[in-house]
């Protein structure tokens, strides 16, 4: 997977080499020391961001890393950062747990001239720039027009999100539930935005709960990486298989063996691995005193057109995969 992750951006290395500060083989005294702080380490969506970190470190010269804590706490980032700041870091890149939470933290970092890249955190104020893998919006509602296709444009369904804080997941699921309603009214969203703390466990909870609450429900979709899974498995374990449309975001390795069956309908995802190299490549920039502007190519698939909105960069990078494609990704 490293090679054949390096071969698609290679293009990446020449836009953030000299950014960067290597000029021909990087000297320690020219290495950036540039860390990723995420929401939570350990799972299959994080892991693999972590590849593109370490990818842009090797491809770069740069002192690149990934750090998160065991359990998705905005109390815990904020302590990674304090301890990032301490060490007078270069750059932080952060995919935050709340974005509300880690201001204070944020504009810190910023007072002490580190530069700050968020990720999945649109609304966030004190960063020099938030890169975004798409409009949310638009995602969101792809979401849910692949579900009212499922449903046969009727019916009851659910919306699960990792936190009421996380604001992408949000984001989503508010524009998804805003063109069901203008798009398709005879669909009916019960159970209201349920949570699922970033964890398989909690989502097979919940829906547990939803199905036993509502037995006509016909669709869920899912926003946080394992939400499709727990959702998948109480719907297996209820019976309803060929009753309940699952569609939401995840990766082909924590989704697979439920697409092959047909449990889980579609998933949709921007990898996770170019999003972590994209913000690095983002911070190397700024640390460069470059400005990114509309229609700036990142070096990176899916961030070669970029949309630049006050301090949010936008690309273009979700993909969509079922049982028919889902053997062209291998992560």
């Amino acid at each position: 997977m490293a090679g054949k992750f390096r071969t698609a951006l290679l293009g990446a290395l020449a836009a953030t080499a000299i950014a960067g500060g290597m000029v021909g083989t990087a000297g320690a005294q020219d290495k950036k020391e540039m860390v990723t702080v995420v929401k939570l380490s350990g799972i299959a969506w994080f892991n693999r961001m972590e590849e593109g970190v370490k990818e842009y470190a090797e491809a770069t010269g740069n002192n690149a890393t990934q750090v998160g804590a065991a359990t998705a706490d905005a109390a815990l980032q904020v302590q990674l950062i304090e301890d990032l700041i301490a060490r007078g870091v270069a750059a932080i890149n952060v995919v935050p747990n709340s974005p509300q939470a880690l201001e204070p933290v944020l504009k810190r970092a910023l007072d002490n001239k580190i530069v700050v890249v968020g990720h999945e955190g649109a609304t966030l104020q004190n960063v020099t720039y938030d890169l975004e893998a798409f409009d949310n919006k638009a995602y969101g509602e792809h979401l849910m027009e692949a579900l009212a296709q499922k449903m046969g444009g009727e019916g009851e369904y659910a919306v699960l999100v990792g936190y009421l804080t996380s604001v992408t997941h949000n984001e989503w699921v508010d524009a998804a539930i805003a063109y069901q309603k203008d798009k398709y009214p005879k669909m009916t969203l019960v159970g209201g935005k349920l949570e699922s703390a970033e964890q398989q466990q909690q989502a097979n909870a919940k829906v547990r709960e939803l199905l036993r609450t509502y037995p006509n429900l016909k669709g869920i979709q899912g926003s946080a990486g394992e939400d499709v899974v727990g959702a998948a498995l109480a719907v297996e374990e209820a019976g309803l298989n060929d009753q309940v449309s699952i569609v939401g975001t995840s990766l082909p390795s924590v989704a697979g063996a439920y697409l092959e069956t047909g449990d889980i309908d579609m998933i949709s995802f921007w990898d996770p691995a170019k999003a972590g190299y994209a913000m690095n490549v983002v911070a190397a920039k700024a640390l460069a005193g470059e400005t990114v502007k509309s229609d700036d190519d990142l070096g990176v698939e899916g961030y070669e057109k970029v949309r630049v909105d006050g301090k949010v960069i936008y690309g273009q990078a979700w993909v969509d995969v079922t049982a028919e494609n889902m053997d062209e990704y291998d992560f």
